[in-house]
């Protein structure tokens, strides 16, 4: 195979590569690019501290090497237990902070190598993983987080469990190396063939890349299914039982500058298929991408690129010629959604228990001085007094629930003594908007996101007060590199980092989540995103029909731009290293 990854993949031995010695060589504060590779699938990614590599460069030393590591927990459920469990490791193993995923998980960030194997020990003894959460197979599965009281909220949580083992690696590698102490004999890996085990969905070389499954109850699009793989849209019966789901494939927003065949695509309707089939679709799909992926180049193995190039009839086909009763994938069924936000606040559960979302700023759990909010230290309160089982929603704020009446007062006043507040002053962008990590620590970024999205939002928060659409629903995201992982590709407003201080802008997507905005401006600078955005308003409050939306008065009155496209990044950085050789740039593939 040309694919470097795939051969990594087929000579692991499951996984297993050299992570072992390098574990146990207390001389060595990082791992080799092959085992890197190897690492994702077991929940972690190998970075450095980006703040420091100029200063270390010039003092002749490496790289500050240090992991993040991921949980895998499906439709973003915890005990009280486990994020207890989850803020220790994060005080005494990580940098102090645990991260909401978009994907309704938990990341720690700077782990040190160390550290790592006492991390993934911890997450496991309290009923969680980090198997499978990064890698080439079935990530965290998302699923409508809200703790409704109700059949059809219950057995979605109840198919996100079921598909996530489903689809977990059989391979022992995991265990072997995380779950035994270094100084233990049992960590001795050899080639003995009795340490491989089948793997019955994933073959040896698992999928061609990862691979995103969520479920999501209409009207609310709270999963962003149509940025997913795989996704099931529930359809309720009049008694709340599940009936079955539309079933939309291909999704997937990742493209990569300097990449100019990588393009986010939004997902299409596959087919109708009864509630008892489900977890066959799934894995009539999954196996579908996992034989026909275009594993000889990784940049298009995701499998929106197998359905844009076969087509959806051909995909159709063969995930039907893998059912046991093809007949039951039908026409799909109409829904519709209204937003793809939260709800922020207190609501009844239907048990007579009740449930709050708390908003989380850009989903960072921390201690900010005063004034600002002390996250951790509320939540961990909450966790240690109230005890109630927790939801991480796909927004990255967190759901405290199964709440007695008597209860909601001594809650209110942990939040309150931390000055964690509720969201009913934010205006309505402010409540789902959302921006990924960036620096210092992703290796992919550009330019800063999280670091400087919430006074971004500041200024974008004063515009609409002042033209009096606080309350207008507005999806705004900030991602640090073309890459995506923010989903910044369907909101109405998304400014993707291209250099320091610079950002592509895209404007037309949907509150719905279902439209692909289209680039505006190739460059922006970060100090000019609140005239531009404060231009953009001022058109819409003077062109918009009564009631109208900015996403729908952008439907009505606009063609959107060139969609998100790699090129729209290739070129400037083309022309940037020719000039750094003096050089005239030439063309991106020779086009």
């Amino acid at each position: 195979m040309s694919n470097p990854v795939e051969e990594i993949k087929e000579k692991s031995r499951q996984l297993r590569g050299t992570i072992v010695p390098t574990l146990l060589d207390p001389t060595k504060d990082h791992f080799s690019e092959e085992d890197y590779q190897l690492l994702k699938f077991h929940g972690t990614y190998q970075q450095d501290d980006r703040d420091l590599r100029v200063e270390r460069k010039k003092q002749g030393l490496d790289k500050a090497w240090m992991f993040m590591i991921r949980t895998k927990t499906p439709g973003g459920a915890l005990t009280a237990a486990q994020y207890l469990t989850l803020d220790n490791i994060a005080e005494n193993l990580a940098n102090g902070t645990l991260r909401i995923t978009n994907r309704q998980g938990i990341q720690f960030h700077g782990v040190l190598k160390k550290s790592m194997q006492a991390v993934m020990q911890q997450v496991y003894q309290s009923g969680m993983t980090t198997w499978g959460a990064c890698g080439d197979v079935v990530r965290n599965t998302m699923a409508s987080p809200e703790p409704l009281y109700d059949r059809t909220h219950e057995d979605v949580q109840k198919f996100a469990a079921q598909l996530s083992d489903t689809f977990l690696a059989k391979a022992t590698s995991y265990v072997k190396i995380w779950l035994t102490s270094p100084e233990g004999e049992k960590i001795e890996l050899t080639a003995d063939e009795t340490e491989i085990v089948e793997e019955p969905i994933y073959g040896k070389h698992y999928l061609p890349r990862k691979f995103k499954i969520g479920i999501v109850i209409p009207p609310r699009n709270d999963v962003d299914i149509y940025t997913q793989d795989l996704g099931f849209v529930a359809h309720t019966a009049p008694d709340g039982r599940i009936e079955g789901y539309t079933v939309l494939v291909g999704g997937g927003f990742g493209m990569s500058h300097g990449q100019t065949q990588t393009y986010p695509v939004l997902s299409k309707p596959l087919g109708f298929i009864p509630a008892e089939q489900a977890l066959d679709v799934a894995v009539a799909v999954v196996t579908t991408q996992r034989d026909h992926g275009f594993r000889h180049d990784r940049k298009q193995a995701r499998l929106k690129y197998l359905i844009e190039q076969r087509g959806l009839d051909w995909f159709r086909s063969e995930v039907r010629s893998r059912l046991k009763n093809p007949e039951l994938l039908r026409e799909p069924r109409s829904f519709s959604f209204e937003d793809v936000s939260d709800r922020l606040g207190w609501h009844e559960q239907g048990d007579g228990r009740l449930w709050v979302c708390v908003p989380v700023e850009v989903g960072r759990i921390k201690d900010i001085a005063a004034p600002g909010p002390e996250y951790r230290t509320a939540f961990r309160r909450i966790a240690q007094e109230i005890g109630c089982p927790i939801r991480l929603t796909p927004n990255c704020n967190i759901i405290f629930h199964d709440i007695l009446p008597s209860q909601r007062q001594a809650l209110e006043a942990i939040l309150a003594q931390h000055r964690v507040v509720s969201g009913a002053d934010f205006t309505r962008a402010r409540k789902v908007s959302h921006a990924c990590v960036a620096l210092p620590t992703c290796g992919l970024a550009l330019a800063e996101s999280e670091r400087v999205f919430p006074e971004v939002m500041d200024e974008i928060d004063a515009i609409l007060r002042d033209l009096q659409l606080d309350q207008e629903p507005l999806l705004i995201r900030m991602s640090g590199c073309p890459n995506g992982c923010p989903r910044p590709y369907n909101a109405d407003l998304a400014f993707v980092g291209r250099a320091p201080g610079k950002y592509a802008f895209y404007v037309g997507g949907s509150y719905r989540g279902d439209r692909l905005a289209g680039l505006a401006l190739k460059t922006l600078k970060i100090e000019d995103i609140p005239s531009t955005v404060r231009d953009y308003l001022l058109q819409f409050k003077a062109g918009r029909n009564p009631g109208e939306t900015f996403t729908d008065w952008w439907g009505r009155t606009h063609t959107n731009g060139e969609p998100p496209s790699s090129e729209q990044f290739h070129v400037e950085l083309a022309e940037r290293a020719a000039r750094l050789q003096g050089q005239k740039a030439s063309p991106p593939d020779g086009d």
